[in-house]
């Protein structure tokens, strides 16, 4: 294709600088919040879908790690964490430190700089060390704390991470606590006054320990989503759970059914009347790629049509799943081309293009390449939509895709 558009990457990811919380967190929770320690890993295990990692007495033996310390958590960057620039037989379950990883990773500049090698303009970022939804601060004992923290990522990000330097190609997404859907609201609120339109949540709360979208616990936040125009965004894992069969499973099970929890949460959300309650929220699937999406509408339809009557959503799913999904829910992908064969049946407004830098999944810094691979038999304007116009949209970026920020 000779005139590829530049691309809306909605999922990538950034490793936080080590000064974050240091710099931002108040005077007197400092010492508390979450620091950077250098130590060695003593053990690491990523089975049945659970990390495992051990650190070893700071100065002993033995390959160092730069730890995350917050609590009584203590988490290892990993090669997964950074990945891109490696070959995929290096990419292997092992601590590193920053100096390990490309720069691109962590600094802005050298990020831009990434990007402009991979035909990516724009770029929405999950966090790292939080998890992909905010669940270490969620799981952590002093809530005053732990709140602190989310407000302080935030801060960083509006105003560092997506800030002038950044020129507006890195699009702000903000972490919320999870723990009370009032102060969630706050904080969506909070962040939309400064020109923030995602925030990220759960693709399965229950899973850790929260509500589920079938009850009225996070009304409070889900109407501030709609009020503000804040799309919820759901990457895979954020659940805490990564799909898997077995606690001895290997690693490339969990890896291969990545898509799974998508599948639960999406007829989750299609089944629980929420969006005929909040008509103007939008949620999307961060990494879920598309390609089991068509089966899933078919199956939702079928039971809403043929079971509502038993299925106890006949008084709060007005309309069928198939009509919600294409008004309110987006699907994200990197390399799927199966689901391209198929975009009739998930709608061309309904899908966005991902890169996934600087994840072992990445395509980078091919993702123009593997996506006119993929999109080759589709009209330039849809493929204009996919790679970028759905996500101007969605993202209430400026019309050449930036983010104008407040």
């Amino acid at each position: 294709m000779a005139s590829f558009p530049k691309i809306i990457s909605v999922d990538d990811h950034v490793v936080e600088p080590p000064d974050v919380w240091r710099d931002r967190l108040p005077a007197k929770f400092r010492g508390a919040g979450p620091r950077v320690v250098r130590a060695p890993v003593e053990g690491m295990t990523f089975r049945g879908g659970r990390f495992a990692p051990v650190m070893g007495a700071p100065g002993g033996e033995g390959p160092p790690a730069d730890w995350w310390v917050y609590e009584d958590l203590c988490r290892p960057l990993t090669r997964l964490d950074s990945a891109v620039g490696c070959s995929r037989d290096e990419v292997k379950l092992e601590g590193i430190t920053y100096e390990d990883m490309r720069p691109g990773s962590y600094a802005v500049a050298e990020r831009l700089a990434d990007m402009d090698a991979n035909h990516v303009q724009s770029s929405l970022c999950f966090p790292t060390f939080p998890r992909f939804c905010g669940q270490t601060f969620a799981e952590a004992a002093d809530r005053e704390l732990a709140l602190a923290c989310v407000r302080a990522y935030n801060d960083w990000m509006v105003e560092e991470w997506c800030g002038p330097a950044a020129a507006g190609r890195l699009i702000p997404l903000t972490l919320v606590p999870l723990w009370d859907a009032e102060l969630a609201a706050e904080e969506v609120r909070r962040n939309a006054a400064r020109g923030v339109r995602a925030v990220c949540f759960s693709e399965i709360p229950p899973h850790l320990g929260l509500p589920s979208v079938h009850g009225d616990g996070w009304d409070p936040f889900l109407r501030a989503c709609d009020e503000t125009g804040t799309v919820v965004a759901m990457h895979i894992g954020s659940s805490s759970r990564m799909p898997s069969t077995s606690a001895d499973a290997p690693p490339a099970v969990g890896s291969a059914l990545t898509f799974a929890n998508c599948c639960f949460s999406l007829v989750d959300w299609l089944m629980s009347g929420k969006f005929d309650r909040f008509p103007g929220l939008r949620v999307m699937y961060a990494e879920g790629q598309i390609g089991w999406i068509p089966y899933i509408l078919e199956r939702a339809d079928t039971v809403w049509e043929e079971n509502r009557g038993w299925g106890g959503v006949a008084e709060k799913v007005l309309t069928p799943p198939s009509e919600q999904f294409a008004r309110h829910v987006y699907g994200c992908f990197f390399d799927d081309a199966f689901g391209l064969r198929n975009l009739a049946a998930i709608g061309e407004p309904n899908v966005l293009y991902e890169t996934d830098y600087p994840h072992s999944d990445s395509t980078w810094p091919r993702s123009r390449e593997v996506a006119e691979e993929q999109m080759a038999h589709l009209p330039q304007e849809t493929v204009r939509r996919l790679v970028r116009g759905n996500a101007i949209e969605l993202l209430g970026l400026t019309p050449e895709g930036l983010w104008a920020g407040g």
